[in-house]
C-alpha cells in the first residue's frame, strides 16, 4: 500500500497557487475591490431612528 502521508493539504496547494505573481496580482485586485464595495454599501447605510428618541424641533408651535 502506498502511504499518502507526504501529500501536501489543499489549503497549502491554494497558497502555493496564489503566491504566483499572475494570481497573486488578481486577487490582491479582487480584494481591493471587494473591500472598496463593501466599505461604500455600508457608507451608504443609514441607521433608523428611534421614535421618540430624536430630539425636538427647533421651533414647536404651541396651541
Amino acid at each position: 500500500m502506498n502511504n499518502d502521508s507526504k501529500k501536501p493539504s489543499d489549503d497549502k496547494n491554494f497558497l502555493q497557487w496564489a503566491i504566483t505573481p499572475p494570481q497573486s496580482y488578481a486577487l490582491y485586485l479582487a480584494a481591493l475591490i471587494l473591500i472598496f464595495v463593501s466599505s461604500f454599501y455600508i457608507g451608504t447605510m443609514k441607521p433608523k431612528n428611534a421614535v421618540g428618541l430624536t430630539p425636538p424641533p427647533v421651533f414647536v408651535p404651541r396651541n
